[in-house]
This record gives structure tokens, C-alpha cells and sequence, in this order.
């Protein structure tokens, strides 16, 4: 008798068949931290809420329509959906990294603590008590980041093969910026690189619409997951959206607040905005 399969890390929400070209990815809003996990942690689970883009889940299931979208579950703190398993492996955290290979290509986020496996989080130079072996991050990447990509590679094959077009929106929050003014809304196409800019100026034009202030590319550019899924050239666009929690979180910044109706109505605004442009567009390729 064969084992039963164990549920993906995610939730899935929209038809079995693509019935709009865009695809919604949410990878930070996991609040699942393994026992395993747990174990090993030397600081309390409750202060690894800030690795979390905090009740973003709250925003995206208000959202649900006919898009596929993708919700994870899991924490970022025990892995993260948008760092590359390829080079974002820290060798401070996992022993399957040579250092030496580290020093040569180790990105900022990396660095700073934040890569595939987060190091800093709650006050702690190092959260773990231990170094992970390589298996135990295998085990990871192989249960929780390879099937969310691979859902996402497959949902964005899926709208491409019926629309001709397809696009990625990477939907995350961040801690208010600073400044007098600061954006309220980050787009990120990677400097132009995911994303064609009558997507990005489509969506910018909404967030305004909104009466919200917003930048382009900074302070957060897009990051793995982004580079891992876009091919413009391709029709296969991506694009990031992240929001200030401020938006829609309590004064605490801990709990959904009063404005998590008022940001999902924009941003489902915004998204049903990118899929007429996308739906118009190979009509007026094939009248040219």
C-alpha cells in the first residue's frame, strides 16, 4: 500500500483551467513553523513575525476571483520562497555551502542574514542554534521551495498556452519606509527586466488612482522569484507588489485592521486592469 501524499506547502485558489492570464503569488505570508523548526530556534517563535509580510493572506483571499493564485503556508523563516536555492545558500546557517564559493558570489540579502535560509530575525545574529546539515536543507527546498516554483512555472505555462500572454504578480508587504513622503506602494520589474513597462505604468496608474503614493524599483526591485519565472520576450511577464502593512494591519502592526477591505479593493483593481491590457494586447498584435 502506498504512502499517502503529503498536501503542498500552499494554498491554491482559482479554476483547474487558467480563466485570466494573471497569476498571483503570495510567499511570505506563511505562519506555519514546524516543530522541527522550533526545536532548534534561539529566540521565541513569536518574534520571527517580522521575516513575515504579516497577514498579507488577509489581503489576498479577498482577492480570489478566476486568477490561479498561490498562498504559502509555511514561514519564511524556515525557508524562503524568494532567495535561490542555487545562490542564496548561507554557509553561517547550512554546512552544505562551501565558503569559499560564498565569498565569491554571496549577494547583499545573503549577507545581511536574510537569504534562503533567514539567519537574523527577533534581535539574533543567528537564530539557530545549530548549523543545518545539508540534508536537512534538501529537505526543504525539495518539500516546499521546488513545489511552489513548480506550481507557479505550471500555472504560468497553463495562462500563457491560453491567452498568449501571461503575468506573475509577487504580492508582499513591507515595514512603512522612511522619509516626510514616503512611497506607500512599491512596483518592481527588476529595473525593466520582468516586467514590460505598460504593465508597470498600468499599475502605477492604479495605486495613484488610489490616492497612494508609489515608487519604482526602490527600495525592492523583485527578487528569485521574479528572475526565476519572468521571460518578457516570451510573453511571460512578473511583476512585485508590495504595500505597506500600515495599510491594512492594526496600530500594533500585529492583527488585520480596518483597511484590509479598502487595499484588496484596489489592488483587485489593479489586477483586473493588467488583464484587460494583456487580454487587448494580442488583438492589436494580430490586427498590426
Amino acid at each position: 500500500m502506498e504512502a499517502p501524499t503529503a498536501p503542498p506547502p500552499f494554498d491554491r485558489y482559482g479554476p483547474d483551467e487558467p480563466a485570466s492570464p494573471v497569476v498571483v503569488s503570495v510567499p511570505h505570508a506563511g505562519r506555519d513553523y514546524p516543530a522541527a523548526m522550533q526545536a532548534l530556534l534561539t529566540v521565541p517563535v513569536a518574534r520571527l513575525s517580522a521575516l513575515e509580510d504579516r497577514y498579507i493572506d488577509a489581503v489576498a483571499t479577498q482577492l480570489v476571483g478566476q486568477e490561479t493564485m498561490f498562498v504559502a503556508r509555511r514561514a519564511r523563516g524556515w525557508i524562503d520562497l524568494n532567495r535561490s536555492p542555487a545562490r542564496d545558500r548561507d554557509p553561517h546557517v547550512d554546512t552544505g555551502v562551501d565558503p569559499r564559493a560564498f565569498a565569491a558570489q554571496a549577494s547583499d540579502k545573503v549577507r545581511s542574514g536574510i537569504g534562503l535560509i533567514p539567519r537574523r530575525a527577533g534581535g539574533a545574529d543567528n537564530m539557530w542554534r545549530r548549523k543545518l546539515s545539508d540534508a536537512e536543507v534538501r529537505a526543504r527546498i525539495d518539500g516546499d521551495h521546488a513545489p511552489y516554483h513548480a506550481a507557479l512555472a505550471a500555472a504560468l505555462t497553463a495562462a500563457h498556452a491560453r491567452f498568449g500572454i501571461a503575468l506573475l504578480l509577487d504580492l508582499h508587504s513591507m515595514p512603512p519606509l522612511p522619509g516626510v513622503t514616503p512611497a506607500q506602494v512599491v512596483l518592481g520589474n527588476r529595473h525593466g527586466h520582468s516586467c514590460a513597462g505598460v504593465f508597470t505604468d498600468i499599475a502605477a496608474a492604479i495605486v495613484r488612482d488610489a490616492g497612494l503614493r508609489v515608487a519604482i524599483n526602490h527600495p525592492y526591485a523583485g527578487g528569485h522569484i521574479l528572475a526565476a519565472h519572468a521571460r518578457p520576450r516570451a510573453g511571460i511577464h512578473a511583476l512585485q507588489l508590495e504595500i505597506d502593512r500600515g495599510l491594512y494591519l492594526d496600530e500594533r502592526f500585529d492583527q488585520p485592521g480596518d483597511g484590509v477591505a479598502a487595499t484588496a479593493g484596489w489592488v483587485r483593481a489593479l489586477i483586473d486592469a493588467l488583464a484587460d491590457a494583456m487580454l487587448a494586447l494580442p488583438h492589436r498584435i494580430a490586427a498590426e
